[in-house]
């Protein structure tokens, strides 16, 4: 089974125009698409399009086509021009929790047939239920993994602007998961965004024992984002509303909570 977890560490820091750092426990589910089917049959507290204490809907990510989420996601690679017969397509994301799920970001690590690395796709969320993919085909390929610097055209936070860019650098999943994803303003970081987390065996155990350390995660993700955002307003950082600058928020894909 290549499907598994990740208990890991996120780490935020806001570098200027004012400091602002903070870290917090997660775990992840790192899923084989393929497997979705098996998954929802084996285990008793995980399930695909159907309420449990973990579940996975297809719907809560990328949506071009009618089909299920792989298919999706070949469609999506196909219209960024990789032509290649797709492979193995693993996700890095949360699921719903007891059908409540958020999800700042996912990953997907797509393979070609022979089991080479293809591309990346990072799938950022913002709280007003808008998603966007950003696509790290052949030439943003590294030796560990991808890396991009590519315009943000996306509202993700109040208080960072629209016209900024995003550069990701997503190391291949391994016994060790680091991924990295920073907010640049005129070739200068001053968000800088970390995940790093161990493998660890996908099992009902394991499911029930997660549940009970970090209750309720995809909660507590939204608490923290909203928890923060409420300092960094009583420090007086400027606020940017969403209805401002549409022409900077572009390809947004839509999903329902």
């Amino acid at each position: 089974m290549n499907s598994c977890l990740y208990d890991g560490v996120v780490m935020h820091h806001r570098l200027r125009p004012l400091r602002n750092r903070f870290v917090y426990s997660v775990y992840m589910f790192y899923l084989d698409l393929d497997e979705l089917d098996d998954l929802h049959r084996n285990f008793r507290f995980f399930s695909r399009n159907r309420f449990n204490l973990y579940s996975f809907r297809d719907a809560d990510h990328l949506r071009i086509t009618a089909g299920d989420l792989r298919a999706n996601v070949v469609e999506y690679l196909r219209r960024n021009g990789v032509t290649a017969d797709v492979g193995r397509i693993m996700l890095l994301t949360n699921v719903r929790v007891l059908g409540y799920v958020f999800n700042p970001v996912s990953f997907y690590y797509c393979y070609d047939r022979s089991g080479q690395p293809l591309c990346a796709v990072p799938e950022v969320g913002n709280t007003f239920g808008e998603q966007k993919a950003y696509f790290m085909g052949a030439d943003t390929r590294t030796e560990d993994g991808f890396r991009r610097v590519v315009p943000k055209m996306f509202y993700v936070s109040p208080f960072v602007d629209l016209d900024t860019t995003f550069e990701f650098h997503l190391r291949l999943p391994g016994d060790r998961l680091q991924a990295q994803v920073d907010d640049l303003q005129d070739g200068d970081r001053f968000f800088l965004s970390a995940l790093t987390g161990v493998r660890k065996p996908l099992t009902d155990g394991a499911m029930l024992y997660h549940f009970f350390r970090i209750p309720f995660i995809t909660l507590k993700v939204i608490w923290l984002i909203h928890w923060q955002a409420l300092k960094l307003w009583r420090r007086k950082l400027p606020f940017r509303r969403k209805t401002q600058q549409p022409e900077l928020q572009q390809d947004i894909l839509l999903w329902n909570k």
